[in-house]
């Protein structure tokens, strides 16, 4: 596999310049720390935004820093989780006084270094809450579902809802209900290769797909041959809306996310079909959101989120 990079020991690094260069009128990196934050950031009266997680997922999560959103993102080494001393410093540096609430995708390591990171900002009298958002349907048992591409609605409807006033424990729990009224499901066509291992994650021939693959390569639900882009719309989404057990008169939000090397020409294919889905069964879409959001390198396929909408949720989604 051919990429673009120098070093693969150095490419986190070297990304995070990147990013923090092209991007300084919105975001600064903390001198010696795997850490982006807002340039303006700490915000005086507002509550903190954290996320993070391995890296090889961006726009996840650097790329939505900035106001209604993030205000600071954690990147560990590719498909890996951030340590606790840097999570640690990056909530330090958004900390106004007002706590901060850490978004984790559901992840042993994530969960784990996130968790050190808090009792270690409580030793130092900083309030935290978190949220573990586990979206991915593909998972049976719920308690290990992994957080997925869903995990971006959490930061626009809750960074929204600080920048508009909430204290940390109403962020807290509207950040629970956002991860609580949606589900996710993707389909791979082609794995993505890790720099450091120069080769592909996983193996699949020329007329076959898996379903319910995990944003770093884990393995899906099922393997099977390839199937139309209506096919493979009608089998995702009916697990989701099984899922999130949606009905005649609800109203939704729906991302499609693509998985890094997809076109946008075949993921607005998709949605296409998922609305024509939806319309079908009364279900309306009050906001769609077609492209990269968080992505697996170069892995081929997208994901499904779908988003269940009530008063509240509308009321902080941009």
């Amino acid at each position: 596999m051919k990429k673009l990079i120098n070093d693969p020991d150095h490419v986190v690094d070297e990304m995070l310049d990147g990013i923090a260069a092209a991007h300084a009128d919105v975001i600064r990196r903390l001198p010696g720390w795997n850490v982006l934050v807002r340039k303006d950031a700490p915000m005086i009266g507002k509550v903190g935004l954290v996320s993070g997680g391995g890296s090889g997922h961006e726009p996840a999560h650097a790329g939505f820093i900035g106001e209604n959103m993030l205000d600071a993102a954690v990147a560990g080494e590719v498909f890996t989780s951030p340590a606790p001393d840097q999570i640690l410093e990056a909530i330090k540096a958004v900390d106004s006084g007002n706590g901060v609430l850490l978004i984790v995708k559901n992840y042993s390591g994530d969960v784990m270094n996130f968790d050190m990171a808090a009792e270690m900002a409580a030793a130092e009298g900083i309030d935290t809450e978190q949220v573990v958002v586990k979206d991915d349907v593909a998972v049976e048992n719920e308690e290990d579902r992994r957080g997925v591409a869903g995990t971006i609605l959490v930061h626009k409807i809750v960074g929204t809802a600080v920048e508009e006033g909430l204290n940390l424990q109403e962020a807290a729990e509207l950040a629970h209900q956002v991860s609580g009224s949606m589900k996710s499901m993707g389909v791979s066509l082609q794995p993505s290769t890790v720099p450091a291992s120069g080769k592909p994650g996983f193996t699949l021939a020329e007329d076959e797909m898996e379903l319910g693959t995990g944003i770093h390569g884990e393995p899906g639900m099922e393997r099977k041959k390839l199937k139309s882009a209506d096919a493979i719309t009608e089998e995702l989404l009916e697990k989701v809306m099984a899922e999130l057990e949606v009905s005649s008169g609800d109203e939704t939000a729906v991302l499609v996310n693509g998985q890094g090397s997809t076109p946008l020409m075949e993921l607005y294919i998709m949605y296409r079909k998922a609305e024509e889905i939806l319309t079908e069964n009364n279900i309306s879409v009050k906001k769609a959101m077609v492209g990269e959001y968080m992505t697996s390198l170069e892995m081929a396929g997208c994901s499904f989120t779908l988003l269940k909408l009530d008063s509240t949720l509308n009321k902080y989604l941009p």
